[in-house]
């Protein structure tokens, strides 16, 4: 997987903005909030929160152009694939992504690279959704 936003001529967006410690500082942001939220943290793992912190650092490095670590230890991502046994609801993507732009927006980036990234976890929590409704409790199972 590559950048999809890099040139021949330029950085990847994983350069641009400082490589795996962007990606890793932008995660435990990311996490911190979800680990505080009513409605995401039960979805979550909580003997793996370090793991899960891991795994979508590494995948969003590897797809801003950084390093293939994340496909060479798991393969391909399949998001969708990956995320379908877990309960995700419109309620569930709102708070997503509010987590994750909140992230993005605390991050000191160039304008065009905060809205490439934008842009990305706005469709990227829109194709994650399975299902019209929220479902509380146990059912909702674990991302």
């Amino acid at each position: 997987m590559t950048d999809p936003t890099a040139s021949q001529a330029g950085p990847s967006v994983y350069e641009r903005v400082g490589c795996q410690p962007f990606f890793d500082a932008l995660v435990d942001r990311f996490y911190d909030a979800v680990e505080a939220d009513p409605v995401l943290e039960p979805m979550y793992p909580s003997d793996d929160m370090a793991g899960a912190r891991a795994r979508l650092a590494g995948f969003l490095a590897q797809y801003w152009g950084g390093p293939t670590h994340y496909s060479d230890e798991r393969g391909h991502p399949r998001l969708r694939m990956r995320h379908n046994p877990f309960t995700i609801g419109p309620i569930e993507r709102e708070h997503w992504l509010a987590h994750m732009l909140g992230s993005v927006r605390m991050a000191d980036l160039a304008v065009d690279v905060s809205e490439q990234m934008v842009a990305y976890f706005e469709a990227a929590a829109t194709a994650m959704v399975n299902s019209p409704i929220r479902v509380a409790g146990p059912e909702a199972g674990n991302a």
